[in-house]
Formats: C-alpha cells, sequence, structure tokens
C-alpha cells in the first residue's frame, strides 16, 4: 500500500517500531491479537490496528503540500479536514481558514471566494450542490480533492445500485459531513434514506410492512429523505451502504434485518442489493482490534481521539461493554494518577473522575485510537502514564526491543 510524506510531528518512534514489528510478522493482518509493552509497573496493551489510516494520511499529505507548494495563496478547507482538534489546529496555524463548521454552518460566506483561491475538500468528501457552487466561482477542485477513497467507493456503489432500481438507505449519523456527502451522492441517482441505528432500522421495517401507515413515514424520518421520497414504492427495493465510521457489525445486523423485512414481504431476494463490498477496511481493522484487544485482561482501557470522531466513539463504545473506558483527546486530559477528564458519550460532555488508576502494582492498561489520531498523541499518552505511574522504564528502551 502506498506510503505517504505526514510531518514528522504526528510520527512516534514507539508507535512505528510497533507497527514495523507487527507488519513484518502478519503481512497478511491475519492476527488481531494485541502487542504488549511491558514497563514493569505498567503494562500496556496496544491494539493491533489504530491511529491514521490510509484515507486520513493522504488528506494530511494533500493538505501541507498545498500549503507548502501556494505561498501567499488563500488556502480554504470546506469544514474540518478530520475529526482530530490536533491537526486542524494546525492547519490554521498554516493559514488555513475553514469555510464551514462541522456541522455544515457556514463560517465564511462563499461570496468572499474568488477563482484564484484554493479549496481543500476534507477526507469525508462534500455534497454535489457544494462541488457545483465552488465551480461556479471557478474554483478547480480537482487538484485538492482529498476524498477518502473508500468513501467514494461507497458514492460510487450507491449509484450502481441506484441505477437498478434500488432505493439506497445509508447507515450513518444524519449531520455528520460523510453522511450528508454519500445523501447527495446517492439522492442524485434515485430514492435516498439516512437511518442512524437498529431502533430507526426497526422503525422503517414497519413502512416496509406497512404496519404503520405511510403518510407517518414524512414526520418520522424528516430531514433523512430524499426528494420527491414514496415509501409505498421506494421500500420494495432497497440496498443499505454505511458511513464508513459506522460499527461494521451494526451495519451488516441492520442489512440483514432489513433484508429479512423486504424478502418476507416480496418473497424474493433480488428485492435486496448485495453491499457488504461498502464496509471501510480500515474502520473494520481498528474494531476488529479492539475485539481482539478486549481479550485481555485489564483495569482499564484509554481511547485516544477527537471527541467529534465517529469511529473513534464506536472504539469507545465497544470498550465500555467490558470495563471502564475513558476517551480523552490528549495526554494533557490525565491531571494526575488519580484525576482524568475525559468525555462522556452519553451526555455528550466532558467530565472529571477521580481515583482512575488503582493502587496496584503492575497496572494493565488497554490502549487505541481512532483513525484521525496521530501516533504521536498515543505516545504521549504513554509517556504521562509512565510519568505518573514514577516508572523508570522508558518508551525510547520498549521501542529499542521492538527493533531488534
Amino acid at each position: 500500500m502506498k506510503s505517504f510524506d505526514v510531518p514528522i510531528i504526528y510520527r512516534s518512534p514507539l508507535i512505528s517500531a510497533v507497527k514495523r514489528k507487527r507488519k513484518e510478522l502478519d503481512k497478511m493482518k491475519k492476527d488481531f491479537t494485541p502487542t504488549l509493552l511491558d514497563f514493569g509497573n505498567i503494562k500496556i496493551w496496544l491494539a493491533r490496528h489504530f491511529g491514521f489510516c490510509y484515507g486520513v494520511e493522504n488528506a494530511i499529505e494533500i493538505a501541507f503540500r498545498t500549503v507548502e507548494q501556494h505561498p501567499g495563496k488563500r488556502i480554504f478547507l470546506l469544514s474540518e479536514m478530520i475529526h482530530n482538534p490536533q491537526v486542524n489546529a494546525d492547519l490554521q496555524a498554516h493559514g488555513i481558514r475553514f469555510l464551514q463548521d462541522t456541522h455544515g454552518k457556514q463560517l465564511i460566506p462563499f461570496e468572499e471566494l474568488s477563482a484564484d483561491d484554493i479549496v481543500l475538500i476534507p477526507a469525508f468528501g462534500t455534497t454535489l450542490d457544494i462541488e457545483a457552487r465552488l465551480h461556479s466561482i471557478g474554483i478547480k477542485t480537482e487538484p485538492y480533492n482529498t476524498t477518502c477513497p473508500f468513501v467514494e467507493k461507497v458514492w460510487k456503489r450507491s449509484e450502481a445500485i441506484a441505477k437498478k432500481n434500488y432505493t439506497v438507505i445509508i447507515h450513518g449519523k444524519p449531520g455528520h459531513e460523510e453522511t450528508r456527502a454519500t445523501f447527495s451522492h446517492a439522492a442524485a441517482n434515485g430514492p435516498a434514506l439516512v437511518i442512524k441505528d437498529m431502533e430507526e432500522a426497526r422503525v422503517l421495517a414497519r413502512f416496509i410492512t406497512e404496519d404503520h401507515p405511510s403518510d407517518l413515514f414524512f414526520e418520522t424520518f424528516a430531514g433523512q429523505y430524499s426528494a420527491g421520497f414514496d415509501p409505498q414504492k421506494d421500500l420494495q427495493r432497497i440496498g443499505v451502504v454505511n458511513q464508513t465510521t459506522m460499527l461494521a457489525s451494526d451495519t451488516q445486523a441492520i442489512a440483514d434485518f432489513l433484508k429479512k423485512k423486504v424478502v418476507d414481504r416480496y418473497q424474493q431476494e433480488e428485492q435486496v442489493a448485495d453491499t457488504r463490498d461498502t464496509l471501510c477496511y480500515a474502520t473494520l481493522d481498528n474494531q476488529t482490534a479492539v475485539t481482539g484487544l478486549l481479550h485481555t485482561k485489564a483495569d482499564l482501557a484509554l481511547v485516544v481521539g477527537g471527541y467529534n470522531s465517529s469511529n473513534t466513539s464506536h472504539l469507545v463504545e465497544l470498550c465500555e461493554e467490558k470495563l471502564p473506558t475513558y476517551f480523552i483527546s490528549h495526554a494533557e486530559k490525565i491531571s494526575s494518577s488519580s484525576t482524568i477528564t475525559h468525555f462522556d458519550l452519553h451526555t455528550h460532555q466532558e467530565k472529571t473522575s477521580t481515583s482512575f488508576l488503582p493502587t496496584h502494582r503492575p497496572l494493565t492498561i488497554l490502549i487505541t485510537s481512532g483513525a484521525s489520531c496521530p501516533d504521536a498523541m498515543v505516545e504521549a499518552v504513554i509517556e504521562r502514564l509512565l510519568q505518573i505511574t514514577d516508572t523508570p522504564i522508558s518508551t525510547e528502551a520498549v521501542a529499542h526491543q521492538f527493533a531488534l
């Protein structure tokens, strides 16, 4: 697979050594067992796969290369490049300005742009309407389009099944940038609908089986369906695709559930398109790696990443099912051996917990990170844990073990 020129500030000597060694021993990526980093006082188990994925590294390389190659040019990003506060802050420090926030709210009017400006399309992609708007100004987006190839794969698959008269059902978060983009591309070719979870899938099933009157559909799924959607006609043939950062197991469960409802109703397998090929390999690998990680008995888990990162939040959900889990954005959130500030997925707020580290030694901690989290941030978290537990063994010493 292609390697990317990502700024060295995002790299980690320790994590790079671990990943190189694991790749050397497992070239086909069949082994999802975690990696032990033994520091004596503290034993850290790293997930087999975590951190920057192909799409994220591609986007970061394009963004920093664009800044380097166009000094003095006005450079804009449609919205956050990826869902990581450090990376987005670094881009802004290099003079890149955001046109929209992560929810699509306009920060800088398109009217202020000119054909001489550069606009970067983030890794999530964008809607056809926004792309057309930029082209109408005279802005060429193609050289600066960082859309993840796996997101584009979902778009192409959606287009293909829509042209075969299937309605595209997107499993995703309705307000997420990637979901908005995928919905735009799907709706350009046929009926499309966004559902966020199995609960909404169950509600949708009642419209498929006509247990619910069709006129309630528009209120139930307000803002989530394409123009002209006809629930009586458009729910007869469906294909489920995913926002690439959702839990792969959830997407497959939803697809299987809705398929059964449609086939039971119409008695024909071909009423449902096969869309298993829309699952992102990196999301699937990271989630499977966490499943492997959780087979290890531990005191707690730390998940590092941006709080608005969809793929990271799902890793947190997986860990929370097994043991105490703390979702942190960077190492500074660990104040001391007794205090940690972390994000609560259920209240959507940061909170502070005390006595989060048990007093016994050695401690065993599981660590993973989201696909938009730099490895350097993970090493910084490990360094902080060593500091607050007075552990004398250094990350350099452990990294040397993996270099042998």
